[in-house]
């Protein structure tokens, strides 16, 4: 995990810029030129930007500068409350027509149409199309009524409660009880910590409507207020449409200062040892409070400190990822940054990590040992130049794509640069400053801020763990030791030799024996000398992206029931190891700079390998494949390191009663699979691995290239995917063997059942509804039962959400499989309190016979086919996709180019075939699991 600082990512993925640039130390950072920026009279703010990708679509967002922080005692809630009104109805949307609307125009609740309340603000998602008048001008018109004309009715507001307080339950448990414990410290006599955004269940329950309203009326208005909008538009129409909307609202009268709240400095160091019979794992947070407020990004001179800053965090983080993927980890992770608290007006230097549940102490020493040794030492010259390169190479690549960024990447960086004055300079200015002043930073620059950072003062130690019979709690004062270091006992950091490439043995290049293209989907084939196949299609939609895929029929389907059991787990061990003699601190240390990455693993049915890389690195990617097939090490010690590593993060998972409930119910349902060991290792199962046989049965499964097809995508050279698939594809070995996928014949549990698991202190509950079974595969009633799951989530939402207010989320979802046997699967899933789970449960299966007696409505029919079509035309321009689509035909037997047909199949769709496959497949056996609280 490589943490950078907060600044210098916010700086990193801007726009082109201007072509003439300032960057002596005094001058101000510019504003991206390409962003139209203005205030109205009444002061709200607006930004405007035109970006073509996707193309026909607009994203609106509007900005309020107030959370919860400015809440009054009786209010606690209701700026998140506000939100959730907001979708319910407003003067032009009454009642539930807002969201009706928007699905009708294949916008999403949830997925795409969205929201979030913070401490200090709040913020509405609204993505809607931009080649339609009509809708655009009602895109406007909704974003005005959130700002201005929320429909507050003591009914609907009333009615919401309900929703809200199932978003509160979901929120419960080991993590909140702890934070509730540890905040006040944290965050020591700071408003901040009276004031989390979900508010309090009492206030929510029964507070008076006017302090609903009084809220509204305080802090949405227009000087608070930002909109923007990103996308393929005209931006003097947009301008336009923004005063026409905004203009005419005034600011209250006698309008409440809007007030920033500081974190009172403390010279004592705070500790919190806080632990839970729920908690699921073990971890360490060390903060370093700043004295003064967060400082601000202004200068050029700003800038560069801000990039010494990163380059500063990058190393140490390169440090701690060195002691992960040592034999004997300290953590599962740990990290450190400089960056923001809960607060806006407070920053800190944390650091953190996950450890064993009994190795609080000895991780809380590694980090601030670790700190104490960047202070007293510095860093060397190589670890500097590692993260420059990798610096530089970030920089290039948002440079390189400039005209290829998605609309929403701009929106987060304008919403920064209103709400907290967070630079938004363009990629040509940040990539320019980059290139000049990188070079310039020496060790002296990046060793100096652990010195500012690290005092006593204001720090602050929070643990948190499991609660159980056996475990010894640790104590305040264990902790102000483990705060103490002797400095005669801390050593320099020792750098090592760099490798010299990712290959040790020399290829013998095979050779492309015929070349074959589709010209229907801009694909050519390769088929290569050893029997393996590579297809690839050159696209323009990422300047600098490559994706991959390959993938060959067999997996651990071959595998004996007591191999299975043996190297389930184990599996995962094999990438630690590393390749070609190279441990993975060494592979990561050469690959600083370059972007690419491989990731080869067994699945049931088939053996894959996946990857990803810049046209530039591109070559790094394919040595990388060609040395996991043929170099792969074989490293006990970093298999112990991956188990303690593993161990720590599954050991007590189970006391999550969600994790509990998927463990048991999925438990009782392969009951009859001999091969099922469990959804997460146990101590057990640990002790029943086998890292060798792992590592044996990966090379046998990876010993016959030739049975392989890989498949690529995006910006590739016709000569040099010809070039590298001859070397390195071509070279690998090959048996002549074709393996075909195997059905074992084991299957979920059948019959029509229920499933009830106790667990959990908590009101609370899980629901998961689910129809299955084995079936001819039908391309035709995959579709449909696609289809039937997004319409019915429809209905489930009205229904049960908005009409019942008996749920804060739910979905449904179908979907039908060919290997390695023709089969089907529904499933209904929704949290709710535990004394409504027999209710809500007759709800939704009452809202799926309607579909099965009468078919599904066309209005809802007409909101999937509406929102599968835009996704459809957005995802056909990603690189991602077209390999999706590659590896789905090869599992499928089927066309790629039917992909270019799926456009038809959506709107050929009818209702009856939703109604077929409901009657068809949903009528039979069901099984429902329900998690309620442990009884008592």
């Amino acid at each position: 995990m490589k943490q950078m600082n907060k600044a210098w990512l916010l700086l990193l993925a801007f726009p082109l810029s201007i072509t003439a640039q300032d960057l002596t130390g005094t001058a101000k950072i510019p504003l991206d030129p390409n962003v139209k920026t203005g205030k109205l009279k009444n002061g709200l703010t607006y930004f405007i930007r035109k970006n073509a990708k996707p193309e026909n679509k607009v994203d609106l967002r509007l900005v309020i500068n107030a959370g919860s922080i400015l809440e009054d005692d009786d209010q606690q809630g209701l700026a998140h409350f506000m939100e959730h009104m907001n979708f319910n109805g407003t003067k032009r949307f009454p009642k539930n027509k807002l969201v009706d609307y928007l699905q009708s125009i294949g916008v999403k609740f949830g997925q795409h149409l969205n929201a979030y309340t913070s401490f200090d603000e709040t913020a509405y998602f609204l993505p809607i199309p931009s080649d339609d008048a009509e809708k655009l001008e009602k895109g406007f018109q909704i974003i005005e009524d959130w700002a201005f004309n929320a429909n507050l009715t003591p009914d609907e507001i009333d009615k919401e409660r309900g929703v809200v307080l199932e978003e509160y339950r979901l929120g419960l448990g080991a993590n909140k009880r702890m934070m509730g414990r540890y905040l006040p410290k944290m965050m020591y006599k700071s408003h901040y910590a009276d004031r989390l955004p979900i508010g309090k269940k009492e206030i929510l329950e029964n507070f008076k409507y006017d302090k609903l309203v009084n809220f509204y009326k305080d802090w949405y208005r227009p000087d608070l207020i930002s909109v923007i909008v990103v996308g393929d538009i005209n931006v003097a129409e947009m301008e336009k449409k923004i005063i026409d909307h905004f203009s005419s609202y005034e600011n209250p009268k006698n309008e409440k200062p809007r007030k920033t709240f500081d974190v009172p400095n403390h010279k004592e160091t705070f500790i919190a040892i806080e632990s839970d019979k729920e908690a699921s794992s073990s971890n360490v947070q060390l903060l370093y409070k700043d004295a003064g407020l967060p400082k601000k990004i202004v200068t050029v001179d700003d800038y560069k400190k801000s990039l010494m800053e990163g380059l500063f965090t990058t190393m140490l983080n390169n440090r701690f990822n060195e002691l992960t993927n040592s034999p004997t980890p300290p953590f599962v992770y740990g990290f450190s940054y400089h960056g923001g608290t809960f607060a806006r007006t407070k920053e800190a230097y944390q650091s953190m990590a996950m450890m064993q549940e009994d190795q609080q102490l000895s991780a809380l020493k590694v980090l601030v040992t670790e700190n104490e040794r960047a202070k007293k030492f510095g860093f060397t010259q190589g670890e500097l130049d590692r993260a420059k390169s990798q610096f530089l190479s970030e920089y290039e690549t948002a440079y390189n794509e400039r005209d290829k960024s998605e609309s929403q990447d701009y929106i987060g960086q304008y919403q920064s640069y209103f709400l907290e004055g967070s630079p938004a300079p363009g990629i040509e200015w940040s990539y320019n400053a980059a290139k000049k002043m990188i070079p310039e930073i020496n060790l002296k620059d990046v060793s100096s801020f652990l010195n500012e950072y690290i005092t006593e003062g204001n720090r602050v130690v929070v643990i948190t763990g499991p609660e159980k019979e056996g475990l010894k709690k640790v104590t305040e004062q264990e902790v102000l030791e483990a705060l103490k270091v002797n400095d005669a006992d801390i050593k320099p950091y020792e750098d090592t030799e760099i490798a010299a490439g990712l290959l040790r043995h020399p290829v013998k290049a095979g050779s492309v024996v015929k070349k074959e293209t589709n010209a229907k989907i801009g694909a050519t084939t390769l088929f290569l000398s050893n029997g393996a196949k590579v297809t690839y299609k050159k696209t323009d939609f990422k300047n600098d992206e490559v994706v991959m895929e390959g993938i060959s029929w067999g997996g651990s389907n071959l595998y004996s029931n007591d191999e299975i059991k043996k190297t389930q787990f184990a599996d995962g061990a094999l990438m630690e190891a590393g390749f070609s003699g190279l441990k993975v601190n060494d592979i990561n240390k050469f690959m600083s700079g370059k972007i690419a990455n491989v990731y080869p693993y067994v699945d049931d049915i088939t053996e894959n390998i996946s990857g990803n890389a810049t046209p530039k690195d591109l070559e790094y990617m394919f040595e990388m494949i060609h040395a996991y097939f043929t170099d792969l090490n074989l490293d006990k010690e970093a298999y112990e390191g991956y188990k303690q590593k593993q161990s720590a993060f599954f050991k007590n998972l189970s006391s999550q009663p969600s994790v509990y409930f998927q463990k048991e119910f999925y438990s009782y349902l392969m009951k009859d699979n001999p091969r099922f060991a469990g959804i997460f290792p146990d101590d057990e199962a640990w002790k029943n691995s086998d890292y060798e046989l792992a590592y044996n049965k990966f090379k046998e499964r990876f010993a016959n290239a030739g049975d392989f097809e890989f498949y690529f995508v995006g910006n590739v050279d016709d000569k040099i995917m010809e070039d590298y698939a001859a070397k390195y594809l071509a070279s690998l070995p090959s048996t002549g063997k074709k393996d075909q996928p195997v059905d074992l014949g084991y299957r979920l549990a059948k019959g029509d059942f229920k499933k009830v698991v106790n667990k959990g202190s908590d009101p609370k509950s899980n629901v998961t509804i689910m129809y299955y079974g084995d079936t001819a595969y039908s391309a035709k009633e995959a579709l449909a039962l696609e289809a039937l799951g997004e319409v019915l989530t429809i209905k489930l939402i009205e229904q049960l959400r908005e009409n019942e207010s008996g749920v804060y989320g739910i979905r449904a979802s179908g979907y039908m499989r060919k290997v390695p046997y023709g089969s089907f699967g529904f499933n209904i899933g929704f949290p709710c309190g535990p004394e409504n789970t027999d209710k809500l449960v007759d709800s939704a299966l009452k809202e799926l016979q309607k579909i099965i007696d009468k078919g599904p409505e066309a209005k809802d029919l007409e909101k999937y086919k509406e929102a599968e079509l835009l996704e459809y035309k957005k995802s056909i321009k990603e690189n991602s996709f077209w390999l999706e689509n590659f590896t789905s035909a090869y599992r499928n037997s089927s066309n790629p180019e039917d992909l270019l047909k799926k456009e038809d199949k959506i709107k050929a769709i009818t209702a009856k075939d939703l109604q077929d496959v409901a009657k068809k497949y949903l009528t039979k056996d069901k099984v429902i699991g329900i998690l309620m609280p442990e009884k008592g």
